[in-house]
């Protein structure tokens, strides 16, 4: 059997498509190729969804500087730079991205500044201890950041070039659904293995298998055969920047998107604050390193394919259900924190609500994400996302006061709060227009 074919087969399986020309809003040079674009990029994130897992600024970082006694002020800086950095300087990106007719260079570059920081980070581990180590690990993450936000605004504008509507939804929840099974297997052994949790072989372990996952993924999606796109809309980075963010009030269904977006923000910052709450009142073993990336594994796993067919069929529905599941998860921890703080203290219900919160994770960026390529064009999807993700970094920042309300006023009126942006997100994501049935681009 030829590479095409097989190629072909894997894709018809995948995409769950046994015609290889069904094309939406591709170019027609491209759709020939789709099947080869469509498992290309699948193994590219799916490499990097696995490696997001293993170096996780909110779960496995926190972790490691914890264990190696790294002072808390670095601790507490990790997801606001993670999230932060890799999404602010998008609007600037975007600009060189449009002046370039093909884009997928520019994510094998931020993929191997990935791998490089993540090298580097290794050796810090490896060689230093508490400040110095503290330093060199927030340093190299923003680093880090910076390269992801390169790929996050590229993969989008490559992705609406080479696979097509119906199919980006699929692609996303397999590749979630594949990092997740790989996920759940390291934190089996991270599990069975309990003496290794706290030490430094360990997150070394954890940060090379990392460096390895993005080179691989940078070496794959070179191969995508991406036709050239227009380059019209180039200009002063600077100015065409802040004329980008005039679209948020001039296009009125984009605008309604990232209110949407940002409100949908609420299902990821519940988790941590979940954790938080089974951590001091129900003193699981759950909470353990393992076991955290044991439910965001099988949430993957489980769930990642379920969200991205519905995706392809209805993303902003995906958008609502997730905020809805992420809303009530918040209510029943909220319900058990007042009337049976004991059941915290059940391995099952720790572990049901840890999943249940990482599954609505999962949902709300397969659709938001879906949503945002089927919602615009070649000629304006790198400048829609990043005018969307720059909005995003700052609403991340923001995030940064919800430990302030956490210590002045403790987790439980969090999560009332992230509770009730989520009935918002919920409302706003039932009003956004269908766009994954629309094939007029």
């Amino acid at each position: 059997m030829t590479d095409k074919k097989l190629t072909e087969r894997v894709y018809g399986y995948l995409a769950e498509d046994e015609d290889a020309r069904v094309c939406k809003d591709i170019p027609e040079s491209a759709c020939n190729e789709q099947p080869r674009s469509f498992v290309l990029m699948l193994l590219s994130l799916t490499l990097t969804k696995l490696g997001d897992s293993l170096v996780s600024a909110r779960l496995v970082l926190p972790w490691m500087l914890s264990s190696l006694g790294a002072p808390a002020m670095f601790i507490s800086a990790l997801v606001p730079l993670r999230e932060s950095l890799a999404l602010l300087p998008q609007l600037f990106v975007a600009q060189k991205l449009r002046e370039q007719p093909v884009r997928k260079w520019f994510w094998v570059a931020g993929s191997i500044g990935q791998a490089v920081s993540l090298l580097a980070m290794l050796f810090a581990v490896a060689t230093l201890d508490e400040s110095a180590l503290g330093w060199s690990v927030v340093v190299l993450l923003a680093i880090f950041s910076l390269s992801r936000g390169i790929c996050s605004v590229a993969n989008k504008d490559v992705t609406g070039k080479t696979v097509s509507k119906t199919r980006r939804g699929r692609m996303s929840g397999v590749a979630a659904s594949a990092a997740g099974l790989l996920t759940l297997l390291t934190a089996l052994v991270i599990i069975f293995a309990p003496d290794m949790e706290g030490q430094r072989s360990l997150f070394v372990g954890l940060l090379g298998a990392g460096v390895v996952l993005w080179f691989a993924a940078a070496l794959l999606y070179a191969g995508i055969p991406e036709v050239a796109g227009a380059t019209e809309g180039g200009g002063n980075a600077l100015t065409e920047a802040l004329k980008s963010m005039s679209l948020l009030w001039q296009d009125r269904q984009f605008g309604h998107f990232v209110i949407s977006r940002a409100l949908l923000v609420a299902a990821a910052f519940a988790i941590p604050y979940i954790v938080v709450l089974i951590q001091r009142e129900g003193e699981s073993e759950l909470t353990s390193l393992g076991s955290l990336m044991l439910a965001s594994g099988l949430a993957g796993l489980l769930a990642g394919r379920f969200w991205g067919r519905w995706s392809d069929s209805a993303s902003h529905h995906v958008m609502a259900a997730a905020s809805v599941m992420s809303t009530l998860v918040i209510s029943a921890a909220l319900a058990l924190y007042y009337w049976i703080p004991e059941a915290l203290g059940a391995q099952w219900v720790a572990a049901l609500l840890l999943f249940s919160s990482a599954v609505a994770h999962h949902g709300a960026r397969v659709g938001r994400k879906t949503y945002l390529v089927d919602m615009a064009t070649q000629d304006n999807r790198a400048q829609l996302t990043a005018v969307s993700n720059t909005v995003m970094g700052v609403v991340l920042l923001a995030g940064l006061l919800l430990g302030w309300v956490d210590a002045a006023y403790g987790v439980a009126v969090v999560l009332w709060a992230l509770g009730a942006i989520g009935l918002l997100a919920t409302l706003a994501a039932l009003r956004l227009p269908d766009v994954s049935g629309d094939t007029s681009g």
